[in-house]
Formats: C-alpha cells, structure tokens, sequence
C-alpha cells in the first residue's frame, strides 16, 4: 500500500466545536497525525454535516415522523452530499495529485433547517416542519423517547453546532478534488423516495 485517505470530520481546528465531545476531537487530530507520519503518500477529507443525515441517517426517523424537533433555531449548516465525499475519496485514492492535501468540505451554500425542511417536503411530497426547541426541551423529549440521559445530552451538544452556525461556512475542498462545485441540499435529496408512516 502507497496512498492512504483518511475521512476525518470539520470542525477540527475549533476546540469549542462541540461541547462534552468524550475525546472524540483528540481521537480524530490523533489519527490525523498518525496519517501525516505514515510514510504513505496521504490525504485527508473533512466532510462536515451530510445531507443523508435526514433521508437515512439520525434525523430520518423524525423527518418521517413529519417534524424536525431540534434545538438549532436559525442556525445553518452547508450541508454536504455524501455522495460528494465518495467521489473526493475515491478521487485522492485512484490519482495523482492529491498527495498532502487536506480536504474540508461543504456544500455550495448554508441552509436553515426551516430551508431543509421546505426542501424535503418538496422532495417527498409531504408536509415536514421544523420545530425550534430548547435544549431542555430537546433533552427531555429523548428522555421520555427512552435515550439515556447522557446520550440524550450529547445529541444536544451535536445540535448546538447546528444553533451556533459552526458549519454554516462552505469550504472549497470538493472543487479543489473534483473540479466541480458540490451538489446543494436540494440536488443530495433528489430522487429520496416519499415516506411512508
């Protein structure tokens, strides 16, 4: 093996990214720098938050459920197609180029979750509503839903990236790998099959 490629996350260089992080941002500068002095010819990609996130990852089930109840009032996140980092990887593992190159990446605009809501619901054909909730309030509805506390209060701390705007700027990573811009919100969801309750 020559070439390696590590998908690391965004927000690295910022401490305060998320709050209560158990370690998690110490683990991911660690390996960083385990790739760095590898030996191999490296790269490495720093998606931030991906559009899946709400057709099949954590918040799906509440996009389903027709509300996104989530304490992240007007912030914004450029939230990036997973499909786009796929394609970077792949990109830095199979040619030549990108060799030391550290990759952050976004999509090409932030997006409120009242805008990713609108958005869903024109992909779905259903009605979808984002519901601003405190973080008390957040923490207590997973509770009640059977999350243990301590997880319930750290889904709380990812959140709050989302509140504070953490990943509301767009990197230029992908167009840098790819040579193309990044697929917006919209162009990620496409084709997301209607839910059914």
């Amino acid at each position: 093996m020559r070439r390696i490629v590590l998908a690391s996350g965004r927000g690295l260089d910022d401490p305060d990214y998320i709050q209560g992080s158990g370690g998690i941002r110490d683990a991911a500068l660690d390996s960083e720098a385990a790739v760095r002095d590898s030996g191999l010819e490296w790269t490495i990609s720093r998606p931030g938050w991906f559009a899946q996130t709400f057709t099949e990852g954590i918040y799906a089930g509440a996009v389903r459920a027709g509300e996104l109840r989530l304490p992240a009032g007007d912030g914004a996140a450029s939230f990036l197609d997973a499909d786009d980092v796929a394609a970077v990887v792949v990109t830095a593992l199979t040619e030549d180029g990108h060799t030391g190159q550290t990759y952050e990446l976004s999509g090409p605009n932030a997006v409120t979750l009242t805008e990713v809501a609108a958005t869903l619901s024109e992909a779905t054909g259903r009605t979808i509503r984002f519901v601003p909730l405190s973080r008390r309030e957040y923490v207590a509805e997973l509770v009640k839903q059977g999350v243990p506390a301590t997880d319930a209060e750290a889904l709380a701390n990812v959140a709050e990236s989302l509140r504070l705007a953490k990943d509301a700027h767009v990197s230029d990573g992908v167009q840098r790998a790819l040579g193309r811009p990044p697929r917006t919100f919209a162009e990620a969801i496409q084709g997301v099959q209607p839910f059914t309750a």
